[in-house]
């Protein structure tokens, strides 16, 4: 991969992560639509990391607060602060992820190898995005503020764990699953937004690791580089377009880029296969 591919991959990673539309999708789909070498799961967890960077960055005086409160639950053994609380509701929600990816990570590599796959899950993200603007419609919005539940916590986390699939929006399915709950656009991304940071930073520190003891970090060093920084600021700047973006506006637009991206892809398989 050049270093002009690894900025371009980059700011199409910290482009996509945020945004509802799939960065993993857009990942294995536009270097196989362009005849670009696939990135490798290396480059796919750097770039991963630098969007996981932006949300840490963006977010930092949450984390600050959110580990004072974690820090004061461990003292006083009680969730009474509600700082602690959203922490320990964040710790629940990354749950079911981390134990579908690490029982299953052999069929999830697979699974970045397939682009027709991939092209077929952006169409169920253009419908998970759908059916949460419909469900928002047809009950009450949440007060903003309002803390969640548990089984809000539980639920957001499920779907956070089914967008391993490649093409299925990270973003796109804890906000519809967050807006499924009642919770109003805005307070629903706040909360996929951090939630990103915990099970991005993990698995990019398992792979990291496992790079570094092959003895092929080194070698990928500049192309890792330029990935991460690209996606790092792009990522920056997509949180903050799509908080102030849902303030008014609907998920409709992406979820009909998903449909036609989706189909598109699919169309271009049939021409090439």
């Amino acid at each position: 991969m050049s270093l002009i591919q690894a900025l371009l991959l980059g700011l199409l990673q910290g482009s996509t992560e945020f945004l509802p539309v799939s960065s993993s999708g857009h990942l294995v789909l536009v270097p196989w639509m362009l005849g670009w070498p696939a990135p490798g799961l290396p480059f796919d967890v750097l770039v991963h990391w630098g969007t996981a960077f932006a949300v840490v960055g963006y977010f930092w005086q949450d984390w600050v607060a959110l580990l004072r409160g974690g820090r004061s639950a461990l003292r006083s053994r009680s969730l009474a602060d509600p700082q602690a609380r959203l922490l320990a509701l964040l710790l629940v929600a990354t749950v079911p992820a981390v134990l579908l990816g690490g029982l299953c990570e052999s069929f999830f590599e697979r699974m970045f190898a397939r682009p027709v796959a991939a092209a077929g899950f952006l169409l169920v993200t253009a419908g998970v995005l759908v059916l949460g603007e419909l469900t928002l419609r047809r009950r009450p919005t949440r007060e903003k503020g309002a803390a969640l539940s548990w089984m809000d916590a539980l639920l957001i986390g499920l779907a956070q764990a089914a967008a391993i699939f490649p093409g299925i929006s990270r973003s796109g399915s804890t906000i519809a699953a967050g807006m499924g709950r009642g919770l109003g656009r805005e307070s629903a991304a706040r909360f996929s937004f951090l939630l990103a940071a915990p099970i991005i930073l993990g698995a990019g520190a398992v792979q990291l690791l496992d790079l570094a003891q092959s003895g092929g970090l080194v070698a990928q060093a500049p192309v890792l580089a330029v990935g991460f920084l690209a996606a790092l600021l792009s990522g920056l700047g997509c949180i903050h377009f799509l908080l102030r973006y849902l303030r008014r506006r609907s998920l409709y637009p992406f979820a009909l880029y998903c449909a036609l991206f989706g189909v598109a892809a699919l169309f271009y398989a049939l021409l090439v296969v």
